[in-house]
């Protein structure tokens, strides 16, 4: 993968419905060549799919949680991952080190609805506890920048706070 791949899957990112003339100006490639190359990255698996964003609130899921999942045994099974995504409230779910096994990220209409999520996860073998945080607010989401600046870089962008 090039800088040239990389550009376009930001572009992409940005607004998946372009046109590869758009796309192809951007990066300064014909639109075969900037079709040719889209058409690679999926068949690489590097786009997994193409999706709306949509706001959660504006569809009545508007309380987000983090739980954090206990478990008696590894939680990384087919099983498990069977069980989680049969949840549609779970819109991602994550195997972590440290205090917990699992990561999951819970969308709900209410705290009520949110109870009752974290009811189903006791239900999924081997779950032994579960710690929930709520978010209040988010900041920002932001996809991953294929781009890839490491974070070594930040400090030549760091800006700068007038006193």
């Amino acid at each position: 993968m090039d800088n040239i791949d990389r550009e376009l899957l930001a572009l992409l990112q940005a607004d998946a419905t372009q046109s590869y003339a758009a796309l192809g100006e951007a990066v300064g490639l014909s639109s075969g060549a900037t079709h040719e190359r889209v058409r690679k990255l999926r068949q690489r698996g590097v786009i997994r799919r193409t999706s709306v964003d949509v706001d959660p609130a504006a569809v009545g899921k508007g309380v987000a949680a983090f739980v954090m999942i206990d478990a008696n045994a590894w939680m990384g099974g087919a099983e498990t991952a069977a069980a989680l995504a049969a949840l549609p409230w779970i819109e991602e779910a994550h195997i972590v080190a440290g205090a917990a096994s699992l990561l999951v990220k819970v969308r709900t209409s209410s705290p009520e609805d949110l109870q009752a999520v974290l009811r189903h996860l006791h239900d999924v073998p081997g779950v032994t506890s579960t710690q929930t945080v709520v978010v209040l607010e988010t900041f920002f989401e932001r996809p991953l920048d294929p781009r890839g600046d490491s974070p070594r870089d930040l400090s030549a962008r760091r800006p700068v706070v007038e006193p």
